[in-house]
């Protein structure tokens, strides 16, 4: 089954008083991967800038650099894109019963080049840190000889039930120690936290980026603007690919994500940070996130 999707993703600044020059990096455009193919993507930026390029980067996302070399008080940037997904459910199955030891294992039977980037997605990154005490907390989940993906699916669960979804209490430069200790935080802390564990048992594990299409409330319309950006993680399975699992909501990722990009964590693929110079410090900023389903095919 597919779906299809607009999304749009604008981000307005606005400063205490004029800015000279600004430079910003985004992950805004949604990847081509198997299960999504991106029908249309572009980026609008205001003021316009003088330069504007994009590349793949080193984890094949694909990113956006900007410069404006104008005096400006507001900057807006703006993602508009249209998209068509696959139901990742429907290939669950592929992930099959073997235990998650066995998994674990086969990183180290793969070819030289296989090796490296699961290897990569096992160490340390900027946020994400793994400990003997996220591995006893995975534990529970992560029993001897338990099918991957059911101690997986356990894991999310445990993580859902055990921290409370609160925007607002934590920011990205909030440690994983801290987050791990007030038991509370956002969508971007339990994908850290759920690679934090699966890193702590020495499985490859991602940081995804992107977007979730959300249901209004019963009986009401879709909100505009009610939408954000999302976060949630992978585990590599050697011969079936990249798990997608959401802890925040609890559940595999399916035909209502949309995906934007890959990294070790939240610092390799922010939707979008830059630099300003010469000017007042930033005043106000409002993200607004649109997810809305089309006809698909």
């Amino acid at each position: 089954m597919s779906f299809a999707y607009r999304v749009t993703h604008r981000t307005e600044y606005g400063y205490e008083r004029n800015v000279s020059e600004s430079y910003g990096q985004l992950h805004l455009l949604p990847r081509e991967l198997p299960g999504q193919r991106l029908r249309t993507g572009a980026v609008t930026i205001d003021p316009a800038p003088e330069i504007y390029r994009e590349r793949v980067d080193f984890f094949g996302n694909r990113t956006g650099f900007f410069a404006i070399h104008e005096p400006h008080l507001a900057l807006t940037v703006t993602a508009t894109s249209t998209v068509d997904v696959d139901d990742r459910t429907e290939g669950l199955s592929l992930f099959g019963h073997r235990p998650w030891e066995e998994v674990r294992d086969q990183i180290e039977q793969r070819t030289a080049a296989e090796r490296i980037e699961a290897v990569q997605f096992t160490l340390d990154s900027p946020l994400v840190k793994a400990s003997d005490e996220l591995r006893e907390y995975a534990s529970t989940a992560f029993t001897p000889g338990r099918p991957l993906l059911e101690a997986v699916a356990s894991l999310s669960s445990q993580i859902y039930a055990d921290f409370e979804y609160k925007p607002g209490s934590t920011s990205v430069n909030t440690p994983l120690a801290k987050v791990f200790e007030q038991r509370q935080g956002v969508c971007q802390d339990f994908a850290h936290l759920g690679i934090a564990c699966l890193r702590s048992l020495g499985l490859p594990a991602r940081y995804v980026s992107g977007y979730l299409e959300t249901d209004p409330p019963p009986g009401a319309d879709k909100l505009q603007g009610a939408d954000g950006s999302h976060a949630w993680l992978s585990v590599l399975v050697p011969e079936a690919g990249w798990l997608d699992v959401d802890p925040t909501n609890d559940q595999f990722v399916n035909g209502r994500y949309v995906v934007t990009a890959h990294g070790r964590d939240y610092r390799d693929v922010p939707p979008l940070n830059g630099v300003i110079y010469t000017g007042g410090k930033t005043k106000s900023l409002q993200v607004k996130v649109d997810v809305v389903a089309e006809p698909s095919g």
